[in-house]
């Protein structure tokens, strides 16, 4: 059997308390990363929460390639103003960095009598940007601080469809 001697003993205690230390500050930055929403993490990336439905019931993200999942227990619809209706799959991915989402896959608008998938939202100062591929239409970032509700949308007490304002209508076209 080994003796230790008194600087080796010391030497050993530090590296104990060294990695005790390590292991509680990693536990508490999961904790704390655990009890961050969708809508949070959205908000991190520099977008406003109203992007996703009020409901989203868990999501998951790599951080390294920001691609993320969000999930809702179902489909979700609701309509604004302006001919806009909205329906979100109960899984949404994509992936986002500092003012884009991108590869979206789960959200479509019906635009007059077609459903088009949204497939990117960018944010470009105070106005959000919706890509369908084809077109793209840009709104206020304002129209989107409140998160809208599955059925309703953004003015469920007196069932009025909200009023969407719209900046502009680009096509690729």
């Amino acid at each position: 059997m080994m003796s230790l001697t008194p600087i080796s003993t010391l030497l050993l205690s530090l590296l104990f308390i060294f990695l005790h230390q390590s292991a509680v500050a990693t536990s508490s930055l999961s904790a704390n990363s655990d009890q961050l929403s969708a809508y949070d993490i959205l908000q991190s990336y520099n977008f406003p929460a109203g992007l996703l439905p009020k409901g989203i019931t868990q999501y998951d993200m790599d951080r390294e390639t920001g691609q993320f999942h969000a999930y809702l227990d179902g489909t979700c619809s609701f309509s604004l103003e302006g001919s806009y209706q909205l329906k979100y799959k109960s899984k949404i991915s994509g992936y986002i960095s500092e003012n884009k989402l991108t590869s979206l896959t789960g959200v479509s608008v019906k635009v007059l009598f077609l459903w088009l998938n949204i497939v990117e939202v960018t944010r470009n100062g105070d106005d959000i940007d919706f890509s369908v591929g084809i077109a793209s239409a840009s709104f206020p970032i304002d129209n989107f601080y409140e998160c809208p509700q599955c059925g309703c949308g953004l003015d469920c007490v007196s069932g009025q469809v909200s009023k969407l304002r719209v900046k502009s209508l680009v096509s690729s076209i």
